[in-house]
């Protein structure tokens, strides 16, 4: 049976990243480990870096159609 792959949010996500260093900032893990998490938070940040440049793209598309609104004269208030 396969694996369900679950959507983990951009918050979850940048939580996550949070946890991550916090326990590489600590003497409490090995090396092993280390890497391991240090693997981990890379892949998140790669994630969080994709997501946030999908939604900046997103903003400027939709700010385009306002601004093509507006120059087409179809957002002026009515007098």
């Amino acid at each position: 049976m396969a694996k369900k792959t679950e959507k983990v949010s951009f918050e979850n996500k940048l939580n996550r990243l949070e946890e991550i260093s916090s326990l590489l900032e600590s003497d409490s893990i090995g090396l092993e480990e280390a890497i391991s998490l240090y693997e981990e938070g890379i892949e998140l940040s790669q994630d969080c870096i994709s997501t946030l440049k999908n939604a900046e793209l997103k903003i400027t598309e939709l700010k385009k159609k306002l601004d093509n609104l507006s120059i087409d004269g179809q957002d002026e208030p009515a007098e």
